[in-house]
């Protein structure tokens, strides 16, 4: 099953079976007092409850999923709320096509979604002193496969080695759940 088909079904029963509301990233809630609201990029942006947390904070947000299911449910809640979101459907695989500027988001989020071919793209495009949080699995020794393959999972330490010349303002490696947050912000380079 290719991943469009794979997550509009995800999406369309957790809409409809299960009625989810999306709900925003706990860790991003928690360091949303740093954020003063720009433009953000919402990458894998799913039912798009980061999305419409960021809206409420003053962002103009590009969310970007494979699945038109989630991303026509972000379109009706953002018309509903008057929430300037503008979601488009996007194979994130492809997304270095995608005609986006250099240093042209304040703050870019990725939660539960891994492809580090995306780590360039994502240094490029956030502006000077902008923000960038991210927060999905990693190899915790504590928790097995818990479904997700090792393909998708960070190793230990990985998003502070491949984000170490940003400011750091928050990590963690959460052994129990098995996932890594980071968020930090890019420093001005000469």
């Amino acid at each position: 099953m290719n991943p469009k088909t794979k997550w509009n079904r995800k999406y369309l029963e957790r809409i409809t079976i299960k009625e989810e509301e999306p709900k925003a990233n706990a860790r991003l809630k928690n360091v949303s007092a740093s954020l003063k609201g720009g433009n953000a990029l919402d990458l894998a942006c799913g039912l798009g409850g980061n999305s419409l947390f960021l809206a409420q904070l003053n962002y103009e947000v590009l969310a970007l999923d494979v699945s038109d299911v989630a991303v026509d449910f972000i379109r009706e809640r953002a018309i509903n709320q008057q929430l300037s979101i503008k979601p488009i459907v996007c194979d994130l695989t492809d997304i270095t096509n995608l005609s986006l500027e250099k240093n042209s988001f304040d703050l870019v989020v990725i939660t539960y979604y891994l492809d580090r071919a995306i780590f360039p793209f994502v240094k490029k495009i956030v502006s000077d002193h902008g923000y960038f949080f991210m927060e999905t699995f990693y190899h915790s020794p504590k928790v097995g496969n818990n479904g997700v393959s090792n393909k998708y999972k960070l190793e230990p330490q990985e998003l502070l080695g491949e984000f170490g010349n940003w400011k750091v303002l928050f990590y963690e490696e959460d052994e129990e759940e098995g996932r890594q947050t980071i968020f930090c912000q890019k420093q001005v380079t000469d």
